[in-house]
């Protein structure tokens, strides 16, 4: 009789590739959760032209840390799928939150195409960053109750019906992202929507060492960038709610009014 034989092959255990929004620069931006996922990670693809470095001070020792800023999409799917199958445990580090213009879906799309399993964990965008730090509120009852994260046109289309034009028309808050090189078209479009004596805010690299926040007018957003050596990485944020400091008085929330009741107050 045979000797019935034995398989002694190991089966590899495999782990999600998890994608995490590193936040807008300060490294204690991340979420608690994100940090924690990073701090077990064996390989870190990290977007190396805005994520900073001070964040991979949570990556473990020995983990490999490589720099997506020279790769296309697929050298750096490749390594994130050669690593998953080795059982390495692999993050994928972006920006602010990765669901905005982080390019995230097209990655997604190859990773889930493969069977492979993957998470997100979401991060602090630039936009709400830039409001702590100016301590501001984007949603004053009475002045705007309405928020857009949007861009211009570029290389990357913004369809027609998404306009800057068209969005500006509302006059809500705005925030608007990877525009800097574009700051005369849309300067000009902002002029026309709000007024050019309108209140902006110039958010360079918010959260960052070299952060700068510059409260001006829509009319002086040019000369500002100029001044200030501005050309990349900044937000353009209008609407009244970046001023609300400069009203005589402005309308209150009703959820702490007295007078008013809710489930949790008569």
């Amino acid at each position: 009789m045979e000797n019935d034989t034995v398989d002694t092959k190991i089966k590899t255990t495999k782990y999600p590739i998890i994608f995490i929004g590193a936040g807008p620069g300060d490294p204690e931006l991340i979420t608690v959760k994100g940090k924690k996922v990073l701090s077990k990670a064996d390989v870190i693809v990290y977007a190396g032209s805005l994520v900073p470095e001070a964040l991979l001070k949570w990556a473990k020792q020995g983990s490999l840390k490589i720099s997506s800023a020279p790769l296309n999409l697929e050298e750096t799917l490749d390594i994130m799928l050669k690593a998953y199958e080795e059982g390495k445990k692999v993050v994928r580090l972006h920006s602010g939150d990765p669901s905005m213009y982080g390019a995230i879906y097209e990655q997604i799309v190859e990773i889930e195409g493969e069977s492979i399993p993957c998470e997100v964990i979401p991060g602090v965008t630039a936009a709400f960053a830039a409001a702590a730090e100016s301590k501001m509120e984007y949603t004053i009852p009475g002045i705007s109750q309405t928020l857009i994260l949007t861009r211009m046109s570029g290389r990357t289309k913004v369809p027609e019906s998404e306009s800057l034009k068209d969005l500006a028309a509302h006059k809500s808050s705005m925030a608007i992202y990877l525009s800097i090189s574009l700051a005369k078209e849309t300067t000009d479009i902002l002029m026309d929507a709000y007024g050019a004596d309108a209140p902006a805010i110039i958010a360079y690299k918010v959260s960052h060492p070299e952060q700068k926040i510059i409260h001006t007018q829509i009319k002086n957003i040019l000369k500002t960038l100029k001044k200030e050596d501005i050309s990349r990485q900044a937000l353009i944020i209008v609407g009244n709610a970046t001023n609300v400091r400069e009203m005589e008085t402005f309308e209150k929330s009703q959820l702490y009014n007295k007078n008013f009741s809710h489930n949790f107050r008569k």
